[in-house]
């Protein structure tokens, strides 16, 4: 699967949703966790501003990765951010998307020169 990395240095990125477990199935509520060492995965709410553009987006984070101080509306920063574009067939529909993930959300400060 092809990954790409966000870059994020000029980047403002305001939590709008706090951290919860990621769910893996809706139907039986299973909650999603990390193929590779079985951590529980979060997901977290953000908007991301740069250049005078905004996308609400959802970013997958390891439990571990989720770090105490998360205030909501305030910057946060994502080390390690990448997306990855994603295509599937649900009931005989195409579906695609682009899928999120973060080594860690932790507080952040708005990049120097914003809103000057």
């Amino acid at each position: 699967m092809r990954t790409i990395r966000v870059e994020t240095s000029t980047a403002t990125i305001l939590l709008t949703e706090a951290p919860a477990p990621k769910v893996r199935d809706r139907q039986t509520g299973e909650v999603a966790k990390d193929a590779t060492n079985g951590e529980t995965l979060m997901k977290v709410g953000v908007v991301y501003i740069d250049e005078g553009e905004s996308s609400l987006i959802h970013v997958t984070v390891p439990e571990s990765g989720i770090t105490e101080g998360l205030t909501l509306g305030a910057p946060v920063s994502l080390p390690g951010l990448v997306a990855r574009p994603w295509e599937s067939v649900f009931n005989d529909q195409q579906r695609h998307g682009i899928a999120y993930r973060a080594a860690a959300v932790t507080p952040g400060a708005v990049p120097a020169g914003v809103g000057a």
